[in-house]
């Protein structure tokens, strides 16, 4: 009978942790189901239909219980992260408008960075590839990602 209890045991503890511990990666799940599937196979063999019935029900009432108490505890917020991100893609000090010029310093494939009143910007170019060195002029600001176009040279 200890040989039952033990695998019932196990069986838990490593359902247990596939819930908690290690989700996603399936061993310890299917072996705690394995365990828990030979202390029924154990009762029925070595002790009859009526202990390994009520072995099995026992199983069953366990597995429900843990499960019930894993939900409701809210053992789930304790494993997730409760950190907001309020972080922006310009720079605080860098206040850009449409219309303002400035040069680009890497290449903007389409993303990249250019300078503005010694302010350094990562900038996305409307269209196509624009070369370091290339003076550009921001065109749209949406959600601090800032788009930027070549300035073309009127002759």
């Amino acid at each position: 009978m200890e040989i039952i209890v033990m695998l019932i045991l196990v069986g838990l503890v490593l359902i247990f942790a596939e819930i908690l511990i290690i989700p996603g990666v399936g061993v310890a799940g299917v072996l705690g189901l394995l365990s828990l599937a030979g202390s029924c196979f154990y009762a029925f063999y070595e002790y009859g239909n009526v202990t390994g019935a009520l072995v099995t029900a026992g199983n069953a009432l366990l597995l429900l219980a843990m499960t019930i108490y894993v939900l409701r505890a809210k053992t789930w917020k304790r494993f997730t992260l409760h950190t907001n991100i309020d972080s922006k893609a310009v720079p605080s000090g860098a206040v850009l408008s449409v219309g303002d010029r400035g040069v680009t310093v890497t290449r903007l494939a389409p993303m990249g960075t250019a300078r503005f009143a010694d302010e350094s910007v990562e900038v996305t170019a409307l269209e196509g590839m624009t070369g370091p060195g290339v003076e550009v002029e921001v065109v749209l600001i949406d959600d601090n990602k800032v788009f930027v176009k070549p300035v073309e040279d009127d002759f």
